[in-house]
């Protein structure tokens, strides 16, 4: 991708890339808009199944998510279509799929994205 030039991606014409979680023993689905190779800035639509959820866990990067289909259950409650959510570095969470549907959201890290899980 030229940093230069204007980026237009059709997301209904990209597959879905399966991503099996050996710690949540499920397959939850991405697909990658962005990346910017120096910051490890990314931007991607996640779509978690009904009843998937990370458990408690951190990223070395502030994540945030708009949610544009379903229900995204966080341990703070449920959020909508229109939600947009912001995680600070370092922050403990659990977020995933309500038991009723999946969700999908948009994904945004402003650097290089891991997870460790936590225990609470």
């Amino acid at each position: 991708m030229d940093p230069q030039e204007m980026l237009a991606i059709d997301t209904t014409a990209m597959p879905w890339e399966a991503r099996p979680n050996e710690k949540v023993g499920r397959t939850m689905h991405r697909k990658l808009l962005v990346q910017d190779p120096d910051t490890g800035m990314e931007v991607r639509m996640v779509r978690y199944p009904a009843g998937y959820v990370t458990p408690w866990h951190t990223h070395p990067c502030a994540h945030g998510m708009y949610v544009l289909e379903g229900t995204l259950l966080t341990d703070k409650g449920r959020h909508g279509p229109g939600s947009f959510l912001w995680f600070p570095e370092g922050t403990a969470a659990e977020h995933g799929a309500t038991p009723e549907a999946a969700v999908v959201a948009l994904f945004i890290t402003n650097k290089k994205f891991a997870i460790q899980y936590v225990d609470k």
